[in-house]
């Protein structure tokens, strides 16, 4: 089988930590959002060709990124877009992606941004159980969180009911960013698009493809990030360290208070602070500060300024003057 990795959003969301950078190659203690999937994907024997889909503006990060850890079935499959505004959804990606490079081998689907626990070839071998199309399926247990995510009802493995963000959602199960179908499933993504239905969720295209034949739900209890806003990002981090502070050894720590799943990186200097579930990006200073849940990007200042819950961009200068 194939694998898509989707990875061509612009994650304004997360701005400015995410303007000039894919917020999948966002760091996650020593590795990256998107690490784990490649790493899986490049060893999974079942897995033949791996496609990255992204766009122009970030193509050139991950193709630097893919070199330098050297992976060796990952290669970039770029969409003709630099720009929110310039999107084609991701069915409308998908499809696209299909044409150009041609496949038609079973297709294994799964969003760069998502961090699971369970194993990739644990679902591809389900998947090859079923014969059928499968998404991955997480529990989030609390009704007002389900709200924000597409929902599924099961009998059994199978799915009998969609729910897209509910306001009174029937289960707190929700389907997450991980798909795969047969081969016969691929010239399906025309004849949705071509009907005008949703180009936007692969949720809606599995809605649709549910009406006409069997999908199947593979459940996991493991841990689950979708990595769409920074405090989904501190919550990854925090699951990889353990609620542990990390120090990179070029780092500078003077008289400073470091708890939580703090996180400061090569050649940042923190001085007189204290920081709790932080991130200092490398080369980035801290002092004479509190900060608290709060991201600050490479080469950016933070000077006598308290701060929670914020995102200070690259080479920022935040300061009382």
């Amino acid at each position: 089988m194939d694998a898509i990795v989707l990875a061509g959003g612009y994650a304004t969301r997360m701005w400015p930590i995410t303007r000039n950078r894919p917020k999948m190659l966002l760091p996650v203690g020593d590795t990256t959002v998107i690490d784990k999937t490649l790493a899986q994907l490049d060893d999974d024997d079942d897995v033949e060709d791996v496609y990255i889909s992204t766009n122009e503006r970030f193509a050139e990060d991950f193709a630097n990124y893919v070199d330098e850890q050297g992976y060796e079935k990952p290669e970039l499959s770029v969409e003709d877009t630099s720009d929110e505004d310039e999107k084609f959804g991701v069915v409308g990606a998908l499809a696209q992606l299909i044409d150009r490079e041609g496949l038609d081998d079973d297709l294994l689907v799964i969003a760069g941004d998502n961090m699971v626990g369970f194993d990739i070839d644990d679902f591809v071998d389900f998947f090859e159980d079923k014969d059928s199309p499968v998404l991955a399926a997480y529990d989030v247990g609390d009704r007002e969180r389900a709200k924000s995510y597409g929902l599924v009802e099961l009998e059994g493995d199978e799915v009998v009911n969609f729910q897209e963000k509910p306001d009174d959602p029937n289960t707190t199960l929700a389907s997450i960013a991980c798909y795969a179908f047969p081969a016969d499933v691929l010239p399906k993504f025309h004849t949705y698009l071509d009907n005008d239905e949703n180009p936007d969720e692969p949720g809606w295209f599995l809605q649709w493809l549910q009406d006409r034949q069997s999908v199947y739900a593979f459940t996991f209890e493991d841990v689950w990030f979708d990595i769409g806003e920074a405090v989904a990002y501190l919550d990854a981090v925090d699951w990889k360290l353990g609620g542990e502070p990390k120090v990179a050894d070029s780092a500078t720590i003077e008289n400073s208070d470091l708890s939580g799943s703090t996180h400061v990186m090569d050649g940042a200097t923190v001085t007189d602070a204290t920081l709790t579930d932080t991130l200092v990006f490398p080369d980035a200073t801290i002092e004479g500060s509190e900060l608290d849940e709060t991201i600050v990007d490479e080469k950016a200042t933070v000077s006598d300024t308290d701060l929670v819950e914020s995102l200070i961009g690259s080479y920022s200068v935040v300061s009382p003057e």
